[in-house]
């Protein structure tokens, strides 16, 4: 390992003994005489299936038919079986049972950036729910079918992503950002009948147009039957008679009632995809007693979540914790917020006056918007009353300490702790999360979540402290990914093929002398911008399209702002040369599959890319000769005069 990496430090933060008393773990611990956290992770690792099904009734997550066994490993570690032989529909846990006991509650608030709001209680929810699911049906789509989520932040995705799941379809999320290619791969390789789209979104003060993207990948996707159009912004689309729908000529006519169909306990609930280092993205299957019920668990136990609370997370449906968002908050009676919106126009002070308006309590924000608000200055935060925040949380990428002692400190007067959670889609959640029982450094998470075994080891799987090593799980959980989407080699590949029976992530952590954990950053290639996974092929394989590329490569370099951004390098054919018209052709290209939000800060041209003997890209050597550092040992490489090429590369 190359990188150097800091951790440690001083304890910033300790609980009080009424936030501990007043938590949902000190809850959970009594109903099981757990006298301490270092018991619970014992007991939650130990008898992976007393914990789960202890969680289960926490939850109170209700079946039509029990579960025989809480989970069979008859198919080895890596192929759970989770609540065996039960029978239950997610939705009906997220809605139809509060419906039941009066649903008066708010189960959604919603801003758009336009100024417009809007609430649902659980029993509208369940209302418009209904009629998106007859509408589903009406169309011919039942139990089994795929169906993507294209679509701003607003009320109607959260109906849109509930009604698949009532009807035992498959939701497909899709990040709003995408460009045609990117949403063709994932349609296809899921089979999808159908796609929920928009024909926009505001964006500082703009209407941007999605309806023409959306538009662009249904013609590639021969599955395709049938669109289901948003009018979100007004502006003026193509409709395709034989394929587009209004949402609102289609859905608000239907009857509000409608039957949750039975499905088993590990039906298909979901395909989530998320990047890789090779290939195309994975896409992650989970069901409906593993995604929902992790989330929920790590909102209840980590950010402490309690029936009535306001969780808003600044995140997109097409990245794990959308969809997170929505199952964690309705399956403990919470409220989700929902904005649609640049959280910083039309000044930096929107962000804390949508906290002060709609009184929220649980605020997760990424890293990279903290650093964004940092040059504005303290009187944006300093104007507005954040007395209802309970905590800040934050995912996706790691800190560095300045920012987070800036919200800790600044914003948060070192009373407001931030609940750091790593983990990831193939997860469900959390590897380790911060919680109210455990103190915090700064960038630190206080532990693993429950459940969860998880170690630091090094490179002989030996488990190490106070030193950088592999983050690993050895024992599985409900929320782990049913395997890969008609891919169950590339799933075993990729997580379970370095150690027998060891999760390997793909990060590198460490654990301090006080027991405090820390992410350091992806010990694979995978790119991470703005706390958005890419992987470095799906990029690549773009510009190996071009006549011109005979072969490319990815990487992330560091950003101030977003952490990482995207610099590639591509090797032109015999007699083609590199020029600023071809760099224009790639970089569109890459903008036109992947979308603006992933464009490329650099393409430069060279003439080989250094590899290994089995013809491996060195993608961690490219970085470091890019960024000036040592390369380290180049003896393995075929071709090490392509490490200096790329130092000079232009």
């Amino acid at each position: 390992m190359t990188e150097q990496f800091s951790f440690g430090g001083e304890i910033v933060w300790k609980p009080t003994l009424e936030r501990i008393e007043q938590s949902n773990l000190t809850e959970f611990m009594r109903l099981h005489a757990i006298k301490d956290f270092g018991e619970l992770m014992h007991r939650s690792t130990g008898d992976v299936a007393w914990f789960t099904d202890a969680v289960l009734k926490f939850l109170e997550i209700q079946f039509y038919e029990p579960y025989s066994s809480v989970v069979d490993f008859s198919e080895g570690i890596q192929f759970p079986k989770w609540c065996v032989d039960g029978k239950m529909n997610i939705v009906h846990n997220c809605v139809d049972k509060w419906t039941m006991a009066g649903g008066r509650q708010t189960a959604v608030v919603f801003e758009g950036e336009e100024g417009i709001t809007k609430t649902l209680t659980y029993e509208e929810l369940n209302k418009e729910v209904n009629k998106a699911a007859n509408a589903l049906r009406s169309l011919g789509l039942g139990k089994g079918d795929a169906v993507g989520l294209f679509m701003p932040m607003t009320p109607e995705i959260v109906i849109a992503l509930l009604a698949i799941a009532k009807i035992g379809g498959i939701i497909l999320p899709l990040f709003s950002g995408y460009g045609a290619g990117a949403i063709v791969s994932r349609m296809v390789d899921a089979d999808a009948k159908a796609l929920f789209a928009a024909d926009g979104a505001f964006r500082r003060g703009k209407a941007v147009e999605m309806k023409s993207v959306a538009d662009e990948a249904a013609e590639q996707i021969p599955t395709l039957k049938h669109m289901i159009v948003l009018k979100r912004t007004g502006q003026k689309i193509n409709m395709k008679k034989e394929r587009n729908h209004w949402w609102h000529e289609l859905v608000d006519g239907q009857s509000d009632e409608a039957e949750t169909e039975r499905t088993n306990a590990e039906d298909p609930l979901m395909i989530i995809y998320t990047s890789g280092t090779t290939g195309k993205p994975k896409g992650a299957l989970h069901t409906h007693c593993g995604f929902p019920v992790k989330a929920a668990q790590d909102m209840a136990f980590g950010t402490d979540v309690h029936r009535g609370d306001v969780i808003y997370w600044m995140t997109d449906m097409g990245w794990m914790m959308g969809p997170w968002l929505v199952f964690g908050s309705l399956l403990l009676g919470a409220t989700m917020f929902l904005y649609d919106g640049a959280p910083d126009f039309p000044s930096p002070s929107r962000l804390w006056e949508l906290a002060e308006k709609h009184k929220i309590n649980q605020m997760g924000v990424s890293p990279t918007l903290i650093r964004s608000l940092i040059p504005h200055g303290d009187e944006h935060f300093k104007k507005h009353d954040l007395s209802s925040l309970k905590c800040f949380a934050s995912t996706g990428e790691p800190w560095n300490p300045d920012p987070w002692m800036w919200l800790f400190g600044k914003v948060g007067g070192s009373k407001i702790p931030i609940i750091n959670y790593s983990g990831g889609t193939e997860i469900s959640g959390g590897i380790m999360m911060g919680n109210p029982l455990l103190p915090l450094k700064p960038c630190s998470f206080s532990a693993p979540c429950p459940g969860m075994d998880a170690d630091v080891v090094d490179e002989n799987g030996k488990s190490i402290r106070n030193a950088v090593g592999e983050l690993v799980i050895k024992s599985p959980w409900i929320g782990m990914t049913r395997g890969f989407w008609k891919d169950r080699q590339r799933y075993l590949d990729t997580y379970w093929s370095r150690w027998e029976n060891v999760w390997v992530h793909g990060d590198f952590a460490a654990i301090d002398d006080d027991g405090l954990w820390y992410i350091l950053g992806r010990s694979d290639d995978t790119i991470k911008i703005a706390g958005k996974r890419l992987g470095p092929a799906e990029v690549e394989s773009i510009l190996v399209r071009h006549n011109s590329i005979t072969e490319a490569a990815a990487i992330g370099v560091p950003h101030e702002v977003k952490g990482s951004e995207l610099v590639l390098f591509a090797v032109t054919g015999p007699g083609m040369e590199g020029s600023a018209a071809l760099r224009r052709e790639l970089h569109d290209m890459v903008v036109a599959e992947m979308g603006k939000p992933l464009a490329p800060k650099e393409i430069l041209f060279v003439s080989d890319l250094p590899k290994t003997r089995n013809a491996k890209v060195m993608r961690r050597m490219i970085r470091a000769a890019y960024l000036g550092m040592d390369p380290g040992d180049t003896s393995s490489l075929v071709n090490p005069s392509a490490v200096d090429e790329i130092k000079n590369a232009k």
